[in-house]
């Protein structure tokens, strides 16, 4: 783990039971556990009587009957999902069967980035993706969902993916932030749907938005969040430091960048430090820092376009 950040792994949970996070806050656990979703994807209800249910999760018959069975006798008036990927949307369809609340989203899959934006950028590599999910209402930055007794903000943040949506509880101030940032680790940000740039801005727009904790989908939640977002600013720009020292060294492919630059992650996870250090380097070449033959992919070799100081490179 980054040294940089001061990364939360104690959780204290049990799976299959709904548990009060705070006065009008529940949790749900999905048993999913991996190295990309910690101990599995949390699902939020938010109120009593009268829900919001966030993120469903994965398409697990049994995490969407211990949450159907744990709301038994109250109502689901919306589901929010922050994004398309498997371990977030997918549980939608399942949750269809015991409610007939509209789900929120910003769209389908890539709907946040023009394809021909994405086009050139390496394989596409989307095997996390959900396809098939939809929103029954599409919501838009700063668009506002009233339900009963209290409201969510919607909060674009693309990066990890393009249609990344946090929903703020705006009478609390308490953001559900889904996988844009974590407490127990850094984001992947995996071209061609992630995009390093949008990532940072995103990160940046936070920062000013006076949020009280942040509510990952996995993992604790963020009780100050203003610093631990400055943390994750920083590390993605020594991350862009250290793609141009290992230019500097002749190190001038991804594989042999990640084998310095993540020297202490275990082999099977440098394919995904990979993801994120093509990302880091398309950002660099959008911003005249770093040149290759053709468009940015995993397996081109790149040089430095002259004397840089990454420090000084915008970081939208």
């Amino acid at each position: 783990m980054p040294a940089d950040i001061r990364f939360n792994r104690s959780l204290d949970f049990e799976y299959g039971v709904l548990e009060t996070v705070a006065p009008d806050v529940r949790r749900l656990i999905a048993r999913n556990p991996s190295p990309f979703t910690f101990h599995g994807t949390g699902t939020y209800v938010v109120g009593r009587g009268r829900v919001a249910v966030i993120d469903p999760g994965p398409a697990l018959e049994e995490h969407i009957e211990a949450l159907a069975g744990a709301l038994r006798g109250e109502t689901v008036t919306h589901v929010l999902v922050t994004h398309t990927h498997r371990d977030h949307s997918p549980g939608c369809a399942l949750l269809r069967r015991f409610t007939s609340a509209p789900t929120c989203g910003f769209g389908p899959h890539g709907s946040g980035r023009p394809r021909e934006e994405t086009a050139g950028t390496g394989e596409e590599v989307e095997e996390g993706a959900d396809f098939e999910f939809a929103p029954d209402v599409t919501v838009r930055d700063g668009d506002v969902i009233d339900c009963d007794g209290f409201s969510f903000e919607c909060v674009h943040t693309p990066g990890h993916t393009s249609n990344h949506m946090c929903y703020r509880l705006r009478e609390e101030r308490a953001l559900f932030c889904g996988d844009h940032v974590m407490g127990w680790s850094t984001t992947i940000v995996s071209p061609p749907d992630g995009h390093m740039g949008d990532y940072i801005a995103s990160l940046e727009r936070l920062l000013g938005d006076g949020d009280r904790v942040y509510w990952p989908t996995h993992g604790a939640p963020i009780r100050d969040p203003g610093p631990f977002v400055e943390s994750l600013i920083e590390h993605r720009r020594r991350r862009a430091r250290e793609v141009e020292a290992c230019l500097r060294d002749g190190l001038d492919t991804i594989p042999a960048m990640v084998k310095r630059m993540y020297h202490d992650l275990p082999a099977g996870m440098h394919p995904a430090a990979a993801r994120s250090v093509l990302s880091t380097i398309i950002h660099l070449v959008e911003q005249g820092v770093v040149t290759c033959g053709g468009p940015p992919s995993a397996d081109a070799r790149y040089t430095l376009a002259g004397a840089s100081a990454i420090a000084s490179v915008p970081a939208g």
